[in-house]
């Protein structure tokens, strides 16, 4: 596996859990830690997810935390049981942000009234926990911003993930100091074209990174590479994001690592 930086970088949201993953997780772990990364944060979408993350979390303490949360195209299944279901797995140590969690208007697998009352919830949830949040947004930004913005000052710290949307957004995020989750969508020249032209207002403060393996593998990578994991993103090919976000951003590939990794400590409140 290649090797982009000399530090330690970390994703923020992998889903770990996914069971494309079963045949070979220890080997993707293997490649992680050979490509340079130090910690995961395995993404938690489903009852089923959250446990099977937080149980890999527990396997592997030095290196993986979890999320516990359910996903907007999961919204429907959100109950009173599922609700104590996910407190009782929030209050875990190895728990390190609810979510993910939001509203998704592109793909409607649940109704959006199902969604709103889901991620409301879960943010009232994040509260009492203490915790950030780690939030999913997709073409529903007229909704998910003002329930964000009533939401914000009662909450731990908030990130959204895998940023796609605009500029106008970008900063509506930003204006509520928010951090911001970079994926392989930057590495994509077609589909991450708008994105490719803002990601350089994000604040250093303010800028994670994460692979959202299985999905959305980074376009910049080596064939050869690509070819090599099936074509199915995993932690290792993080570096590309890196790579791409230096570019985008006139910084060097060390400097996004750097302050990418300070910024998932504090946010995450991981030991360095």
């Amino acid at each position: 596996m290649i090797r982009l930086i000399q530090s330690r970088v970390i994703d923020i949201g992998a889903n770990l859990a996914h069971e494309s993953f079963d045949r070979d997780r220890a080997a993707v772990l293997e490649r992680a830690w050979a490509a340079g990364l130090s910690r995961i944060v395995v993404t938690g979408s489903s009852a089923e997810s959250s446990q099977a993350a937080l149980a890999l979390a527990r396997e592997h303490p030095k290196h993986l935390v979890s999320t516990v949360g359910l996903h907007p195209h999961h919204a429907s299944e959100w109950s009173a049981d599922l609700s104590a279901r996910f407190e009782a797995l929030g209050q875990n140590r190895e728990v390190v942000a609810l979510g993910e969690c939001g509203l998704d208007y592109f793909r409607d697998l649940s109704p959006r009234d199902a969604q709103r009352r889901a991620f409301v919830q879960q943010l009232a949830l994040a509260v009492r926990l203490k915790k950030p949040v780690f939030l999913h947004q997709r073409d529903a930004h007229i909704d998910f911003l003002p329930i964000l913005r009533e939401h914000r000052s009662h909450l731990a710290d908030v990130v959204v993930h895998c940023f796609t949307d605009t500029r106008a957004a970008l900063e509506d995020t930003l204006a509520l100091d928010c951090h911001i989750g970079i994926t392989g969508w930057v590495c994509d020249e077609r589909r991450g074209a708008a994105l490719r032209e803002i990601v350089a207002l994000i604040p250093d403060d303010r800028l994670l990174i994460e692979t959202d393996a299985p999905y959305l593998l980074p376009h910049n990578a080596p064939a050869e590479l690509k070819k090599s994991t099936g074509r199915r993103n995993e932690p290792a090919l993080l570096p590309w994001v890196v790579k791409a976000l230096a570019q985008l951003r006139n910084q060097t590939e060390q400097h996004v690592a750097d302050i990418t990794t300070a910024n998932a400590q504090r946010f995450f409140r991981l030991a360095a």
